[in-house]
This record gives structure tokens, sequence and C-alpha cells, in this order.
């Protein structure tokens, strides 16, 4: 997508995939938008053959398609995506520290603790647990933050230092000195606005005295020569026209107070959310557009006058809204921590939708841990457990929240400084496929009871099909439910360890076995599972013939229609 930008005009792109694994929030509209806007091709196949066409510089792909077919195709570029792989800087930091390694050199954790180590004080995040990507790192670096956050929380402020800044200059009486810095963000913005000529207008609007463009103007180097500048020219107001304020303007207001300005004496125009990103395709207009907002920050920086901001105390509470494994799991550290915690839930047990769950993908079992980790909550002084409760008011702002509750019908009012919401979400009810009009046909959460409950029946099934994205990745639900495939995959598995006997059938669209979970895949494979994936245009059908269970769909593989008919037939 990010070529196709670039190069403003007809430019042939294919990705060549064996399963498109657009797990995360928001990956499957962006591979739709990538399908349908911008008119990528994905091309399900296995790549044989790389290699040059003679001395055109061009590249040659071999690939088996779809059908079976031995397909060659011609291209300017190719560029390889490789898996990711254990340092081996990593893996001999891992012995020096003695934390255990699996078969594939990443930290051996726990799903229910994955950021530790099994050692005590060592915490591990990000790509030295498993291949994943820049958001699951972030999430990770938090755990651990959080969790070292709990070893230290006795020591908290003993190390604290007051940053010094400079005494803030006294403008008033002076005339304005605008100071108008338009950044290029590599070529997010000056791939498409004209930054010279943006500049160059800078210059003869009312009250500026200097104006440039920087490469990034977030960057390090960047903010120490824009320091340097409001020193020497002595600029008491400063624009800087480039992304989003809602990310970066506290870095430029740090830079300005760090000079002795004010720092509410900054204005920032968006040019690139607003009018780089948005206007890709008119260059021209873009720019003009630019000018626009950079002659409005500029009118209003003009009228701007320093600000004071009051200190107020810090409630130290929290509220955590919803009690299931993840606000448990808050709660804990949040306590573990020395904070104290108010903990909603709006049943009357906590749990939430961990208490259908039978194991984790790694076969770790659920019911032992949530039970402890309840008990953990419970007995905890530090954190106060409101059950049958709903938030019906909140007031206050960041550090001082007043939050009206009811629990048990008795009213209150919790006062805290952070809320986190952990609220959930609860299993689709799927209106086909004979979902509650046939008993045999059980979504995913109501096999992990029949599981838990050990259920007899599950020794006598002959035939089971597990279906997936079952309303999910179409118009009305356009995303990937992220956990369905694995689920499914270690659910056969179950099954197939009650009855070793059984056929089970995985029909699907793409299988979404993501990272080391795709041990979990090939373990299913080899255990005799059979994974068919579907035409979703011709769609599947289930109808019951004669009292059997039928389904029917179009094999993409195999090019003709299947049929099969099993006795357990389980949504995900």
């Amino acid at each position: 997508m990010l070529a196709k930008e670039h190069v403003r005009g007809d430019l042939d792109t294919a990705i060549f995939y064996i399963d498109l694994r657009t797990y995360g929030k928001d990956y499957e509209r962006y591979s739709n938008r990538a399908r349908e806007e911008l008119g990528v091709r994905f091309i399900k196949s296995r790549v044989s053959h790389l290699d040059p066409v003679g001395d055109t510089g061009r590249l040659l792909i071999r690939y088996v398609d779809e059908g079976g077919r031995r397909m060659e195709e011609t291209f300017d570029l190719v560029v390889l995506s490789v898996g990711l792989a254990q340092t081996p800087s990593g893996v001999e930091l891992a012995g020096k520290l003695g934390v255990a390694l699996n078969r594939h050199q990443y930290a051996e954790v726990s799903s229910f603790r994955p950021v530790e180590s099994g050692r005590p004080g060592i915490f591990v995040c990000g790509t030295c647990q498993a291949p994943k990507d820049i958001p699951s790192c972030v999430v990770d670096s938090s755990a651990a933050a959080a969790g070292a956050g709990g070893l230290l929380s006795e020591a908290r402020g003993s190390q604290t230092r007051t940053r010094e800044i400079p005494s803030e200059i006294d403008i008033r009486g002076e005339a304005p000195r605008l100071g108008v810095f338009v950044c290029c963000c590599g070529t997010n913005i000056a791939g498409v606005v004209d930054v010279p000529a943006v500049v160059e207008f800078a210059k003869t609007l009312p009250g500026v005295v200097h104006a440039e463009q920087n490469l990034f103007s977030c960057a390090q180097d960047s903010q120490e020569k824009m320091a340097r500048i409001i020193s020497d020219r002595k600029l008491n107001k400063v624009v800087v026209a480039a992304c989003t304020p809602r990310t970066h303007e506290p870095l430029f207001q740090e830079t300005l107070a760090n000079t002795g300005l004010n720092k509410y004496l900054f204005e920032m125009a968006n040019i690139r959310n607003q009018c780089s990103w948005v206007h890709k395709d008119h260059p021209e207009q873009a720019t003009e557009k630019a000018k626009d907002l950079v002659r409005m920050a500029a009118a209003k920086a003009v009228l701007l006058q320093p600000l004071a901001e009051p200190t107020l105390d810090i409630n130290q509470k929290a509220l955590v809204v919803g009690g299931g494994l993840a606000g448990l799991s808050a709660a804990r550290t949040l306590a573990d921590q020395g904070f104290k915690t108010y903990l909603l839930e709006k049943g009357e047990a906590l749990g939430g939708q961990a208490r259908q769950l039978h194991q984790t993908w790694k076969g770790e079992e659920v019911p032992p841990y949530l039970d402890g980790l309840i008990d953990s909550v419970n007995r905890d002084e530090g954190i106060k457990v409101f059950l049958n409760a709903q938030v019906t008011r909140v007031d206050g702002f960041v550090g001082n929240f007043k939050t009206t509750i009811e629990s048990d019908r008795e009213t209150r009012v919790l006062s805290h400084g952070v809320t986190i919401i952990a609220t959930g979400a609860s299993e689709l009810k799927p209106d086909h496929y004979l979902y509650g009009k046939d008993p045999r046909v059980l979504t995913g959460l109501e096999l992990q009871r029949r599981f838990i409950e050990g259920d007899p029946d599950l020794k006598r099934i002959r035939t089971a099909v597990f279906i997936q994205c079952v309303g999910s990745r179409i118009p009305e639900r356009p995303y990937c439910s992220r956990v369905c495939c694995t689920r499914s995959v270690k659910s056969a598995l179950s099954l197939k360890e009650v009855n070793p006997g059984a056929r089970i059938f995985v029909i699907y669209r793409e299988m979404r076995t993501y990272g080391l979970r795709e041990d979990l895949y090939r373990e299913a494979r080899q255990k005799g599972i059979s994974f068919i994936r579907y035409d979703f245009d011709q769609g599947l059908t289930a109808a019951q013939d004669n009292g059997a269970l039928t389904l029917s769909f179009a094999d993409t593989v195999l090019k003709r229609k299947m049929e099969v008919r099993p006795d357990l037939l389980v949504l995900a």
C-alpha cells in the first residue's frame, strides 16, 4: 500500500501467501482496503522458484495456485516477508540469567503470567517470548513494567528527582515573534505537499520572523535545533506544521519550556492526517490546504497568552470495571503495586467468560488458576469487590473521578484517579447453520463447558466438524476474532484425546494459528484431523436430511462440492 501511494501511477502489486493472518485489531479492514480500494492482488499459493529473467533486471516467480496449476509471473521487485527467529545473543543472555527456553529458543512462559520468566524479578516481553507484532510487544512491555512496579512498590518515589527548567520568560508587551517549523515527516507529508512552498508562504505571514522545514520535526536533533533557534531568534510564539497534536504536542511544548517559553505559546497545524494523507492524489490542492492550515495556526498563535498550570493532588485509588480474567488480573496487579482498587462485576460471581474455558492452547487447566486468582482478589484488603454492580454516573477528570454505582440495590459514590474498562465480550449466538434448532450444533464455548463437565457423550462422537469465521469477517462484523482458530484446533485435539477414533474436520477460510500456535496446528494434522478450506463465495449450508445433519460446501483445492454428515457441529 505504501508503494502504491509513493509511485503515483499504475503499479501492479501482488502478495503471495499460504494463509492470510490478519488477526490483529483492524488488520482485516486494512487487508480489505488493500484488495478492494487499491487493487492489491492476494494470491493464495506456494512459491517454488524465484529466478532472474536474463539480463532484463526482472524476476520470475513460479508458483502453484489453489487449483494445483503451475503459474508464473514476472516482477521488477520482489520483497521477502521473512519469519522471526531468536537471536544468538538472546539465547546467550537467557542462559546467563537462568531463563528457561522452549524448543524454538524463546522464553518458556505461562499463558496466565506471560511476562514472568520463572525467575523472580526477571520479566520477559515482546519477541523474546515469541514472534510478535509491535502492538503485542507494547502490551507485553506495559505488563512487564507493571510487574516490576509491584516488586518495587515500597521504593516508589525514593529516587525521584525534580527536573529543573529555566525560569519562564516574561513576554508581556512584546510584539509577536513567530517561528514556523514545517515537517516533511519523511515522505508522509513531503511526498504530497510541496513543503518548501509552504515554508516560503509562512515567511509572508504577520508576525513570522523565522520559517524552515525539518525532515522529522519530532527527532531529537530537530528538537535541539528548534530550541537553539527559539533562543537565538528570540521567538515568543511557535507553530509546528506536522502531524497530530494528540501524540506530538507535549513533545514540542516541552521544547518550549526548556527554552524558558511558556509551553502554551505553541500551536500545531496538522498537515499530515488532515491534509497529505487524505489528499494524496491531489498534491497541488493539498499544498494550498497546507498553506491555509499554517495561516490559521499562525493567526491563532499571535493571540496566544501564557497560561499557568495549577497543581492538584491525584487520587491514588483505581476503579476496574469488569470482573473477568482481565479485570481480575488488573485489580491484582494494581493491588500488588500498593494502590487501593475497586473492582466492579455486573454478575453474581467473578470470573466472566473464563469460567467457560477448559484449557489454554498450551494445555494449562483454566478452572484451578481462575479459582486461585478469584480467591486471591477476595482476600486482598487492598481490593474492594462489588458484585451485581453497574456504573450509573461518572464525574470528574483524569486523576480525580467520582463514579456513582449501584450494587445490590445500594447506591455508592467511589472516588478514584484512574479507571480501567475490562468489560470483556460475549460469544456470538449465530442465526444460521441450524444453531438453536438442532442440539448437535454447538458454539465453541458450549463445547468447552462439555469438556469441563466431562460429558460422556463426547466419547460416542463418530464425526465432528468445526466451522471457522462464523459471523465474523463479513460486512456486519469486518474483523477477525483472533482466538477462534486456535481454540477450535485445541478443542479438536481435546476431542481426539477423549475419543481417538473420531473423524474430525476443521472447515476454514484462513487458518490463523499465529506465532508458536503453529505447533498446535501441526500436531492436529499429525493426529489425523483434516483441515478443509472452503469457498466462502459459494457458501456453506447445513440441513437436516431424514434426521441426519448434513453440511455442503465447495472445497477450494478439489474444486468440487463436498458433503459431510457429522453428529457434532461446532461453530467458531
